[in-house]
């Protein structure tokens, strides 16, 4: 059951309505963007809503069987608010999209909340874009609970790890680069695999502050999972936490974190159980 104050409730029961949609959009990095559907920019609530840019929704399906929400918001790109870079970029990847209207010519009157959920999937036709909005029920979807297993389960530093990542966080500088997804520092001196599967932040260059999966670390060469949406260029600096390949020899000998190793890794695999004896004691 939907909340809304009686003053809405009755003028949207009214001959005539002045209502508007409005969309909030709060990214990961706490930006906060606002767009209505109205003919004119919306202040409420401290936010702006522009109007300069098209959003339409398509119907909102919400059922009680909690199965994930359905809602598509397309919109168009523009070069001031919303950028086809920064949703290349992942820019709003995860972020909370809220779907309400309001009453534009009495905004005293509150919201009626339609939707709320996180940005999924985005897809691009010529200058439009379709964002797929999940619901809060996507995150019940997710596997609860853990089934044992020889790699670790836990991520490193997060609480179940308990690793501080401080002394494991190494700055530098891009001295070479071969593309947007191999470069090199030539004052690394790790071992080769110390950074592997770990992360990369970049603190300078058109990558400022994003942050990517590192693949492979072999000497003082540097190559991303996936490559970077925007140019490396020599001179941009970063920071780059090591990685672990969740297995018991790395938590031991890098992290000395055995007692904290979220696995099995002494319990009999698949093929011990599935071996039978070669012969038969009578």
């Amino acid at each position: 059951m939907k909340t809304i104050s009686t003053a809405l409730q009755a003028h949207i029961a009214g001959d005539v309505t002045t209502i508007a949609t409005c969309w909030k959009l709060t990214l990961t990095d706490s930006t906060v963007l606002g767009f209505t559907d109205h003919d004119q920019n919306i202040i409420y609530s401290g936010v702006t809503y522009l109007a300069a840019t098209g959003f339409s929704p398509t119907a909102i399906a919400s059922n009680s069987d909690l199965s994930v929400d359905n809602l598509d918001v397309e919109g168009i790109i523009d070069s001031v608010v919303i950028k086809e870079d920064d949703i290349l970029s992942g820019r709003y990847d995860y972020a909370e999209m809220e779907v309400f209207i309001v009453n534009y010519s009495e905004l005293t009157q509150g919201q009626m909340n339609l939707k709320r959920g996180f940005i999924g999937e985005v897809s691009f036709n010529k200058n439009q874009f379709t964002a797929e909005v999940r619901g809060l029920t996507q995150r019940l979807s997710g596997t609860m609970g853990a089934l044992y297993s020889g790699a670790c389960r836990a991520q490193l530093g997060d609480a179940n790890c308990t690793i501080n990542m401080t002394p494991f966080s190494k700055t530098g500088t891009v001295t070479a680069v071969v593309s947007n997804s191999v470069f090199s520092d030539s004052s690394r001196t790790e071992a080769s695999g110390y950074f592997s599967a770990g992360v990369i932040t970049f603190t300078s260059g058109l990558n400022s502050g994003r942050s990517m999966d590192v693949m492979n670390f072999a000497g003082t060469q540097i190559t991303l999972a996936l490559p970077a949406y925007y140019t490396i260029s020599i001179g941009d600096t970063y920071s780059m936490k090591a990685g672990c390949d969740k297995t018991f020899t790395t938590c031991c000998t890098r992290f000395n974190n055995a007692v904290n190793f979220r696995g099995e890794p002494f319990i009999p695999g698949t093929d011990a159980v599935l071996t039978t004896s070669g012969t038969r004691s009578t």
